[in-house]
């Protein structure tokens, strides 16, 4: 996969994983309160860029140790 196909694969990933986990992990600390949405929105910002830089930087070697457990699995058979 080229770099550029990486980051948007890393951007749309780590953007759908950031904000359902931030959205729960802000409830569950918070609660239902009036500035609940500014809260998880201020959670989502800052946690968003890192779980995306995380996501391309990391994605490579998933992707080797995913193939090496396949592999591993699949001799056994």
């Amino acid at each position: 996969m080229s770099a550029k196909g990486r980051l948007i694969l890393a951007a749309l990933m780590s953007s759908m994983m950031v904000f359902m986990v931030t959205l729960l992990v802000t409830y569950l600390n918070l609660g239902l309160r009036p500035d609940f949405l500014l809260k998880w929105g201020q959670a989502y910002v800052i946690a968003w860029p890192v779980a995306a830089t995380t996501a391309f930087l990391v994605m490579p070697m998933a992707r080797r140790a995913t193939c090496r457990i396949l592999f591993m699995l699949e001799s056994r058979a």
